[in-house]
């Protein structure tokens, strides 16, 4: 059962989740007429990648200070703003390279506040029985309005009108904007009492906030070595960081050079290459049905090591696959397996992560994960340059398969994998 506000934060995430997809086609094509310089668009490209990098961690120390609600109003509004000002000086014909640059930092470093915000705030509107449930039809509506709406029609639009995309893009996060305000409730750590009693280890920070004891705040850097410190001390949420790491990492580097690989393996033009990417996201949506049902008969950790098995299984298809239908069956496999490991995890972590922590903890794994990404991306490329284009796959599928032993045995650490009954 989801409570009352819970379809307005799917509804926001959905919406800004289609201006984070169009902005991902649209800025490099926008580049690419600017410049021919290969190194210049390579550098609106990173400077998105790059705010993650950067601010992850402070932002994760953000949510846990400030009303999360708010947070994800002041994310979209900024980052409309940004794109509002974009749109402009496209349609003026005044755009310039570097313009481009600041613009992907910066919306780059909106959406990491975004994220997060609305991860942490899924316990104050879900009780824990249906969090599983609820990370899923977030993660299906993020999936449908970025991978298979946002990114081909902003496309289309720009090949409509440069501008287009960006003036959609502004409307898209300020109707997300908007939609945030109209949650009731005090989303701040501590004051708000999630459904179903406060998570373990609440600690003393959580009960002083819902006495509502005004209490010194600790510097910045004190509330993330804090937060590091305690996932350290829990071998759980710890290793499973970790085997986030290296899945993520894998997964960047077979994504980084599936455009080659639909050429000069299975000599798939763009449509080709464009269809293999849905078979990702088509995937992506099975999982969203099939994930709850696994979290729920089987557990976490049987869930996790399976989704890591059966994504080794995936990359060795994709390695040997004769044909682009057995190479868009093995994607969309790779899809499912990748949705159950990314909500099986957020789910655990809103499980076992007291609240005032939680914006911390997420965004730690979310900084490992694309940390991993950038060298797994890079070094997917020097085997593809080196090997060939089915090379990293091959490598893929032996790394997988080290996944499951990261992972501490569920006997031995039981309270640590429990989803519920806390």
């Amino acid at each position: 059962m989801f409570l009352r506000g819970f379809p307005t934060l799917w509804a926001s995430v959905t919406i800004s989740s289609l201006g984070d997809g169009m902005r991902f086609v649209a800025l490099p094509l926008l580049a690419a007429e600017l410049t021919g310089d290969a190194r210049m668009i390579a550098l609106v490209a990173l400077a998105g990648q790059l705010s993650s990098l950067l601010f992850a961690l402070p932002a994760g120390a953000w949510a846990d200070r400030l009303d999360r609600r708010r947070m994800l109003f002041w994310a979209d509004a900024a980052r409309t703003l940004v794109v509002g000002v974009l749109a402009a000086a496209v349609a003026a014909h005044a755009a310039r390279i570097g313009w481009l640059v600041l613009a992907a930092l910066l919306l780059g470093t909106g959406g990491v506040l975004y994220s997060a915000g609305w991860s942490g705030m899924v316990p104050a509107l879900v009780p824990p029985a249906d969090r599983a449930r609820a990370n899923s039809r977030l993660q299906a509506g993020a999936l449908v309005t970025d991978t298979l709406l946002g990114t081909p029609l902003g496309a289309v639009l720009f090949g409509l009108a440069a501008a287009l995309p960006f003036a959609v893009d502004t409307l898209s996060f300020a109707c997300a904007a908007g939609l945030v305000l109209l949650l009731q409730g005090d989303f701040r750590p501590g004051r708000a009492e999630p459904p179903g009693g406060a998570g373990p280890h609440a600690g003393a920070a959580g009960a002083a906030g819902a006495a509502g004891a005004p209490a010194e705040r600790p510097a910045l850097r004190r509330q993330v070595a804090e937060a590091l410190r305690w996932l350290r001390g829990r071998p759980v949420l710890f290793r499973l960081c970790l085997a986030r790491g290296l899945t993520g990492g894998v997964s960047s580097g077979l994504i980084a050079v599936l455009v080659l690989y639909a050429s000069r393996a299975q000599h798939l033009g763009p449509t080709g290459f464009a269809l293999l990417v849905a078979a990702f996201a088509v995937g992506g949506l099975l999982g969203s049905v099939l994930t709850p049902r696994l979290l729920q008969h089987w557990g976490v950790r049987p869930t996790l090591t399976a989704g890591a098995l059966g994504s080794a299984a995936c990359a060795l298809l994709l390695a040997l696959a004769p044909t682009p239908a057995v190479a868009a069956l093995a994607v969309a496999a790779y899809g499912v397996a990748e949705f159950a490991w990314y909500v099986g995890g957020l789910t655990l972590r809103q499980a076992q992560v007291p609240t005032h922590l939680l914006g911390r903890v997420t965004m730690a794994h979310q900084l490992v994960f694309d940390a991993s990404g950038a060298v797994g991306a890079a070094l997917a490329g020097l085997l593809a340059h080196a090997w060939g284009v089915r090379a990293p796959y091959f490598v893929g599928a032996a790394l997988l398969l080290a996944v499951p032993l990261l992972l501490p045995a569920a006997r031995r650490e039981a309270q640590g994998w429990a989803l519920a009954g806390h």
